[in-house]
């Protein structure tokens, strides 16, 4: 697999956290933006909540007790729009986040909490409030800046847009990574804050935009300053290319994530096409499968319960698949306690605290999940087999050493009683107890017998190593 690789085995342990900053929690009222709503008002492209990096310090604490052990930060220098993907100042946290102190106050918490942290690097294109561009908007191509973007003409018109952005968006210009002075700067950046902060890697930003050429020397520099970093681009096609070329350690599993909406939540395909297009995938990944970034919502997608419609059998489905398959799942916040919210700016809500407001069925599953995902090695770095594909029943075997996990998702209407088969090793635990439902299912002529099967649901069994442990 390569030394890289290697190294990074804190990737097959973790289970990330997704924080949008700005809608986590507000830990400190003094660098409110001027224009805050209030916390419970409806999130919109414009508006502010007071979200900040002492919130997010202040919460290191509930995310250990979750079992939660990496995170990864929406943007958090300086910028002018909520998501700060329109960076001014890379060298600066946003003033309503904090300062610099508070950021490496925050990894530092992290740290001693077992807890990795990453940031999202947004290289691609910066605000319309970067100092850069605003030089060449003064003095057009008399600018020193002027050949950091790419300009048709001798001065920037807004309307109509003459110069290259991010997905046309006219506040986004689009930096020219090729030119050696701005490739100079951002890398400067990139040393800066890895130095600095002791964080453990990078999510970027739309990486097909930039040259393949600029990822290489992105990837050695940052290997250099910290060999166990982890690189993870945010690809939403085909991963491949990205990670069998020396550029990134994984990609977020945008793939993965369609087949599992499609299967649990959709109902658009069947368990023999779930198990083609899986195994289809982890041809592909091979034992870099494990490196990837396994999600079902993030900050640019509606949130499971919302594209689910509220159908909380089908959401347990899918995070049983995330919590139990091979990669890094990754928990979007608030998905935990049963959030909701459609299409961006919807799915960035600010997080509920209330616990009153939580979702306790999605909450209590996530919580045992977690758990058993990091007490059980088989399902972290254990071996993947597709035991039975029945219409749309999917049973799979997690595996390492004498530690196994059979996962069973239902994902249709009720079945009739149907038998597991089991190899003649696993076959010989004669009862297996599921964890979802508390309840013991027998294994009968090398078979494990499920009863009554009811309409999207799912089971999590491990072998009971004594039947006299059966309550």
């Amino acid at each position: 697999m390569g030394k890289n690789y290697i190294e990074l085995n804190w990737i097959k342990d973790s289970i990330f956290y997704q924080i949008f900053p700005e809608r986590f929690f507000n830990g400190d009222f003094d660098n409110d933006p001027p224009n805050k709503v209030n916390w419970t008002d409806i999130p919109t492209r414009d508006n502010f909540f007071g979200g900040d990096l002492k919130g997010i310090t202040k919460k290191t604490v509930y995310l250990k007790k979750l079992g939660i052990n990496a995170i990864y930060l929406n943007p958090i220098f300086k910028a002018g729009k909520n998501h700060k993907y329109d960076t001014w100042d890379y060298f600066s946290v946003d003033p309503s986040f904090g300062k610099e102190a508070e950021l490496i106050e925050l990894v530092n918490k992290a740290h001693s909490l077992d807890i990795k942290v990453i940031l999202d690097g947004v290289f691609n294109h910066c605000g319309d409030g970067f100092w850069a561009f605003k030089d060449v908007l003064d003095k057009g191509k008399k600018s020193r800046y002027y050949n950091w973007f790419f300009i048709l003409g001798d001065k920037i018109n807004k309307n109509p847009i003459n110069y290259q952005t991010a997905g046309g968006c006219e506040y986004l210009p689009k930096l020219n990574i090729n030119n050696p002075e701005t490739r100079k700067y951002i890398f400067e950046v990139i040393s800066y804050w890895t130095k600095i902060t002791k964080m453990d890697g990078w999510r970027l930003d739309v990486p097909w935009k930039i040259d393949f050429d600029f990822w290489k020397k992105f990837r050695k520099l940052v290997k250099k300053i910290n060999s166990e970093a982890y690189l993870v681009g945010e690809i939403w096609r085909d991963p491949e290319f990205w990670i069998f070329n020396d550029t990134f350690d994984g990609v977020m599993n945008y793939k993965l994530r369609d087949l599992i909406i499609d299967f649990c939540i959709k109902d658009s395909i069947d368990a023999e096409d779930f198990d083609y297009e899986l195994r289809y995938l982890s041809k592909i990944l091979g034992q870099k499968i494990y490196f990837m970034l396994n999600l079902l919502s993030s900050h640019d997608t509606p949130r499971i319960l919302t594209l689910a419609n509220n159908d909380i059998k089908k959401v347990v489905l899918a995070i049983t698949f995330l919590m139990t398959y091979m990669g890094a799942p990754m928990i979007y916040y608030g998905d935990e306690i049963g959030m909701e919210g459609d299409n961006d700016p919807d799915c960035r809500r600010t997080m509920i605290w209330d616990e009153m407001l939580w979702n306790k069925k999605i909450n209590n599953t996530y919580k045992k999940l977690i758990n058993l995902r990091l007490k059980h090695p088989s399902l972290r770095t254990g071996k993947f087999e597709t035991l039975l594909v029945f219409n749309r029943f999917y049973s799979y075997l997690r595996s390492k050493s004498s530690d196994n996990i059979i996962v069973a998702i239902n994902a249709g209407e009720r079945q009739p009683n149907l038998g597991i088969p089991l190899s003649n090793e696993i076959s010989t635990y004669k009862v297996w107890f599921d964890i979802l439902s508390e309840k013991y299912f027998k294994v009968l002529n090398n078979k494990l017998m499920l009863k009554n099967i009811t309409n999207y649901t799912s089971y999590i069994l491990k072998p009971v190593q004594n039947s006299r442990d059966i309550k």
